[in-house]
């Protein structure tokens, strides 16, 4: 099975895991909380190490790729403030939501995915093994991917419609990277700042959108159970990361 056959099980994986989603969606608060440590584990267990690994190989300065962290991380927030006007205000937090924000995090978690499969693609490149190894890596954490896109949708105010369309895009997109990748192939230097950037995205949407909703109407007893759903995604992501290595 080559890059666009393991594609094709990325795409089945973050199916299920939207579904999984849209299926519990009167359990939003406990999902979020999963995602958002779940994504906290992506940044820190994932994409992290990747940056670093490719600015050792490159001898390049990781410096550049963290710059990248820190202009996603403040390039979303403004376009949530200024442009989707998306105020979030800690005492009325649940009253103000933008079906537009949902949907532009789906759409970046869509590029994600896409890079998810060039990903597959060029690592079939460097030989199978190395292919297999990544596809791996990606078809467990696609799961989380499509579960992801969905609770952004939803918490959001969008529909049980337009999130599942936007998770059908999700799943769809690891395949056409893949496929992408028999025209070209994208050089590490720019993949790690790609790499920065999407890590300073997924912080700024876990701990500005994510996590005050899950907690938006706990109570002290339940905050704890949040809470511990939060380490759980942080852990789940972590042991999926070393099981793949």
């Amino acid at each position: 099975m080559g890059a666009i056959g393991f594609s094709f099980l990325a795409f089945f994986s973050t199916l299920v895991g939207g579904i999984f989603a849209l299926r519990f969606n009167d359990r939003l608060h406990y999902i979020l909380s999963f995602t958002a440590g779940v994504l906290l584990g992506v940044v820190c267990f994932d994409i992290l190490p990747e940056i670093f690994a490719l600015t050792r190989e490159q001898g390049t300065e990781v410096t550049n790729a963290m710059v990248a962290l820190a202009i996603g991380f403040l390039f979303f927030h403004s376009l949530e403030k200024f442009f989707l006007l998306h105020h979030a205000h800690e005492g009325d937090y649940a009253e103000h939501h933008h079906p537009k924000v949902g949907m532009l995090s789906a759409v970046a978690l869509i590029g994600h995915s896409i890079m998810d499969g060039v990903g597959i693609g060029l690592a079939f490149q460097v030989s199978g093994a190395v292919g297999i190894t990544v596809a791996i890596a990606v078809i467990a954490h696609d799961f989380c991917d499509g579960l992801n896109t969905v609770s952004l949708m939803l918490v959001h105010r969008n529909t049980n419609r337009r999130s599942f369309l936007m998770l059908v895009l999700d799943a769809l997109a690891p395949i056409l990277g893949a496929a992408s990748t028999l025209a070209f192939q994208v050089p590490a230097s720019i993949l790690g700042l790609y790499l920065g950037f999407f890590a300073g995205f997924l912080l700024y949407i876990g701990a500005s959108d994510i996590l005050p909703e899950a907690h938006s109407r706990s109570s002290p007893a339940r905050s704890m159970v949040l809470i511990s759903l939060t380490c759980l995604g942080a852990a789940f992501i972590y042991i999926v990361i070393r099981l793949s290595e």
